[in-house]
């Protein structure tokens, strides 16, 4: 990911939506591996994905702040191209166990169902975070709107 690349993304951005702020947002892109960074962000540009989750001890692993209502974020793909812009509508943080079903289909992966997310998250924390998984984990479970969808162009 290049930083020019993403700066050049934000002022296309904002030229479009002036309303924004001026401070280039934070870049990140969904998943572990390119290619399910491509296959998540494919769902939110379908708008079939409004919702992701995460565990709040890689936050504290990693000293980072919090997502909140209202922060924006640059969505990169498996490239790490600049793609879209994505809001924080609503953060709830939660035992992995209590997460809902409400939670599980606004996720918008596999068949939606609580069942299924359960199953690739228990196996997505059990291999990529820091502090492991446990069934009573807090997790940030975070809702999103796209404020701007990037168009793709054939370069």
């Amino acid at each position: 990911m290049s930083t020019a690349e993403i700066t050049d993304f934000w002022s296309n951005v904002r030229r479009q939506a002036p309303d924004l702020p001026a401070a280039v947002p934070e870049a990140w892109a969904f998943g572990a591996s390119p290619a399910h960074a491509d296959e998540l962000l494919a769902l939110v540009l379908a708008g079939t994905k409004t919702a992701t989750a995460s565990s709040l001890g890689d936050y504290e692993q990693d000293a980072e702040p919090l997502p909140a209502a209202g922060d924006l974020s640059i969505i990169l793909d498996g490239a790490g191209r600049p793609r879209a812009v994505l809001e924080v509508t609503s953060i709830q943080i939660v035992p992995f166990d209590l997460v809902g079903d409400d939670h599980a289909r606004a996720e918008g992966e596999d068949d939606r169902t609580l069942r299924s997310w359960r199953r690739i998250h228990e196996l997505f924390w059990r291999e990529h975070s820091a502090r492991g998984f446990a069934p009573d984990m807090p997790v940030v479970c975070e809702n999103f709107r796209v404020v701007f969808p990037a168009v793709h162009r054939n370069s």
